[in-house]
């Protein structure tokens, strides 16, 4: 990302920092003195590599075929939807915004995107604008509900299905708040099939650094879920953990990278970073130090796979992975889930299995756009 990069965490720049100022919380912290091992020491873990490398093996295939729905109601005729989006400066945002309009454009209905600019008092009025057009469904677009609680209310009250896209936490209908459904992959998923990632890519051995910002939870849980699975891996160290702020990537970022290696040196191998926007802003700390682009430490971001990810990726940039979301099949997605809201059903309960995408299997592209989904929702809807 280049004047906007700081927008690519899906769902929730702008409720971080609001978390930051309402919960007082630090403004990023560096744990551990020292290399720590996430397992007991040895001579690596064969077993586990020989897991990891199954499944990264299938989450790096290109086509994999369409497991989600293929049957539901036809298209419904002349609904109009409103996509609620935290940013469209936002890459994920934007992206599944995109796959929206193209689905409408196939199934006949009537989009509109109201850009909240990336804050509260944004996303509040564009919601409320929303509302004002008294739309058949609504898309709250990559932020936290609780930001719009009273228009959330509204909705329902009015009977307005709202879908979100990284809306909340899990996959699926929310109770709390009001969603119909909540498209996006699973975290539990990302976090393992990343440090699966740096599992089998070392052959289990590496010194790891982990950049998080503990003050969004959903991100804190994912670097949780991180620590865990690596230290399924005797042969893994846990070098750091790296708590910077998406606010503060520009700003604190190349320094805590200078200083983890002046601390750890050729012993860090390996980072995952909860986002890939971290990758943007270690970028000059590693080229000052002299670090090759295509070299250690080998980076891998356990979200969203914005297009910035992919350029540096495919050039051999100080990113060597991402696990993207495949966004416009999510923007898909949603026009189905609204259509079985309209119709009465229940959502199709599907939720896109994780990819990963490097230099040797994104064939140039800068972004993941797996096949099948567009064929089958047209079949499904009639078009």
């Amino acid at each position: 990302m280049q004047p906007h990069r700081k927008s690519a965490l899906s769902t929730a720049v702008a409720v971080a920092v609001v978390a930051a100022v309402l919960a007082g919380c630090e403004r990023g912290t560096s744990t551990g003195a020292g290399p720590t091992a996430t397992g007991p020491a040895g001579a690596g873990c064969p077993a586990v590599v020989a897991g990891a490398e199954a499944a990264v093996q299938r989450a790096m295939k290109n086509r994999p075929a369409w497991h989600g729905p293929t049957r539901g109601p036809r298209a419904v005729p002349g609904k109009r939807i409103v996509y609620v989006a935290q940013t469209m400066t936002n890459p994920g945002v934007a992206g599944a915004a995109e796959g929206v309009r193209d689905a409408a454009q196939v199934i006949g209905w009537d989009v509109r995107v109201i850009d909240g600019q990336g804050t509260p008092a944004g996303i509040q009025a564009a919601f409320s604008q929303a509302l004002a057009l008294r739309p058949s469904g609504i898309v709250i677009g990559g932020f936290d509900p609780k930001l719009t609680s009273q228009q959330v209310a509204k909705a329902n009250a009015l009977h307005i299905p709202l879908i979100g896209w990284h809306a909340v936490d899990s996959p699926g209908p929310s109770k709390d708040p009001e969603l119909f459904t909540n498209i996006t992959t699973r975290v539990q998923d990302v976090a393992k099939i990343s440090a699966d990632w740096v599992i089998a890519h070392s052959h289990g051995h590496a010194g790891t650094v982990v950049f998080t910002d503990a003050s969004i939870p959903f991100a804190r849980n994912k670097s949780e879920l991180i620590k865990k699975e690596l230290a399924t891996c005797s042969g893994v160290r846990l070098l750091a953990e790296e708590n910077i702020p998406i606010s503060d990537t520009s700003s604190r970022t190349p320094q805590q990278v200078s200083s983890l290696l002046s601390r750890f040196q050729d012993r860090w191998t390996y980072s995952i970073a909860i986002n890939d926007v971290y990758f943007a802003d270690a970028a000059p700390a590693l080229r000052a130090a002299r670090k090759k682009g295509a070299g250690a430490p080998y980076n891998i971001g356990a979200g969203d796979g914005d297009p910035s990810a992919f350029q540096r990726i495919n050039s051999g940039q100080f990113q060597a992975a991402t696990v993207p979301e495949p966004l416009s099949q999510q923007g898909w997605q949603i026009l189905d889930e609204f259509n079985r809201a309209f119709s009465g059903e229940p959502p199709s309960g599907y939720v896109a299995p994780v990819h990963i995408s490097t230099a040797a299997n994104s064939s140039g592209e800068t972004t993941w756009d797996p096949p099948g989904y567009r064929a089958a929702y047209r079949k499904i809807w009639g078009r």
